[in-house]
């Protein structure tokens, strides 16, 4: 047992996404049922679903892979103020965004303990379906890319959820579980900031020789959570499950490199001290399912969830030590101030239902397939949609199947696609403003997320699950 959970841990080093939001439902087989795996949850698959599920794992190893293909295109629109007072808008080139061929893992092992089997202890990692979005610095021919103020890359983050959780059995129709979780890991983003001096006041705004690009890197990330679960199973064909996930409040030391601008301004500036601190808060999450089996290999499922992401207010970044000298015209040394992007955030809710059968037989193998729907509500009001991280309403479509290659042996799979709505966020009503961390004036800048927004995303995994 210490030997298997030790391979795992080394395994579970590889990098995992958690920067963005939850773009999707995860794990290979709970996905392949379109996300319904709440009242059906059981097998290590429990670990992000409902706890209570492992009470029904036994004594099993689970390691599954699955890619997020994820893009999306932004065609910014932002607003201009001539000489005369006219106000009119600037549509800039769409510039596409795009995520790295990165595996996000679901790896655990539980034992069963107890003379009646009652208890079953497990240890996990794993890590939400998120989006590492990376986006070009210039466009055709040298353009500085309209997505820059927002996000360059979030290339480098590396987060999984590392777990403890035990489930308990004291009825057969009962199953508790619980789980203590922490977020750990490293967030690291690439971002330009327009340090101008004179925004606004006698410089043009977005003026590129003002551009700074900048780079936070938050290490070490741990932010302490947990979850609990029940399933109630009054029939044999009915299963009824609930289960909540508590935040993740992240307070994080980070590092702030910056490559200073090549205006005048900068000619013998310096960066001195590169402390800072990164906050944010994930969301609390509430889920309810209700899983019916009209024959004993046929399972479905519809589950309905919330996700607490008011929560989310704004991603902060302190300044403990950054310093800049000899900027002209700036007192020396100058006191870089804290960094507040807002976000503002709403809750979310989304429903899910999908089934899986397992009635098929081929070469003496029992073959499993599976099948599901979600729709899924975004978060972000679209005044505070933005580059950084696009999510909208979306349908998921996902297929899945698995097969007994062994005894005790299961090979899983799944592909999903991730329909996206597209959005318009008026320059009017857009409200993410571009951050200039030298500004000598007090006029508000212009804001960065006004535009067009589509995005879309494929889904590709595999696993193995083993009882031993």
């Amino acid at each position: 047992m210490i030997q298997c959970l030790g391979l795992l841990l080394l395994a579970g080093s590889f990098p995992a996404q958690a920067a963005g939001l939850f773009f999707s439902d995860r794990g290979v087989r709970p996905l392949g049922r379109g996300g319904a795996f709440v009242a059906g949850a059981d097998d290590l698959g429990s670990i992000w679903y409902n706890p209570a599920g492992l009470a029904d794992a036994g004594n099993s190893i689970l390691a599954d892979f699955s890619w997020v293909r994820f893009t999306d295109d932004f065609t910014r629109q932002t607003l201009v103020t001539d000489t005369a007072g006219t106000i009119s808008t600037v549509q800039f080139p769409t510039v596409a965004g795009s995520t790295p061929f990165l595996p996000i893992p679901t790896l655990g092992i539980s034992h069963v303990l107890g003379q009646q089997h009652e208890w079953t202890i497990a240890g996990g990692i794993d890590a939400p379906y998120a989006t590492l979005t990376t986006y070009p610095q210039t466009i055709g021919g040298g353009i500085p890319a309209p997505s820059r103020y927002s996000l360059v890359s979030l290339d480098g983050t590396a987060l999984a959820i590392l777990g403890g959780y035990a489930a308990y059995r004291p009825i057969e129709q009962l199953r508790i579980g619980i789980g203590i979780q922490a977020l750990v890991g490293t967030f690291k983003s690439t971002v330009v900031f327009n340090a101008n001096p004179t925004d606004r006041l006698i410089g043009a705004p977005e003026d590129p020789q003002y551009d700074a690009l900048s780079q936070v890197k938050a290490f070490p990330v741990f932010a302490p959570s947990g979850n609990l679960g029940v399933t109630f199973v009054p029939y044999r064909w009915l299963r009824i499950g609930a289960s909540g996930q508590l935040p993740f409040v992240i307070n994080a030391p980070a590092t702030v490199t910056v490559r200073l601008p090549n205006a005048p301004e900068f000619d013998s500036a310096q960066q001195t001290g590169d402390k800072a601190h990164l906050k944010l808060k994930l969301p609390g999450i509430l889920r309810f399912g209700v899983e019916v089996s009209p024959l004993e290999t046929l399972r479905l499922e519809a589950s309905f969830v919330r996700e607490f992401w008011s929560v989310h207010r704004s991603l902060d970044i302190s300044s403990d030590t950054i310093r800049l000298t000899g900027v002209t015209g700036f007192p020396s040394p100058y006191a870089v101030p804290s960094i507040s992007i807002p976000r503002h955030f709403k809750d979310s809710s989304s429903i899910r239902i999908g089934g899986e059968y397992s009635g098929f037989q081929a070469f003496s193998r029992t073959i499993h397939l599976r099948a599901g729907l979600n729709w899924d509500q975004s978060a972000i009001p679209d005044a505070y949609l933005s580059p950084l991280t696009v999510d909208v309403n979306k349908y998921t479509a996902a297929i899945g199947g698995g097969v007994d290659i062994a005894p005790n042996w299961r090979l899983d799979a799944v592909y999903a696609h991730v329909f996206g709505r597209d959005v318009s966020v008026s320059p009017f009503e857009a409200s993410v403003p571009r951050i200039n961390p030298v500004k000598g004036n007090p006029v508000a800048s212009e804001a960065i997320n006004g535009g067009q927004y589509s995005a879309r995303a494929d889904i590709l995994g595999a696993g193995l699950n083993y009882r031993f």
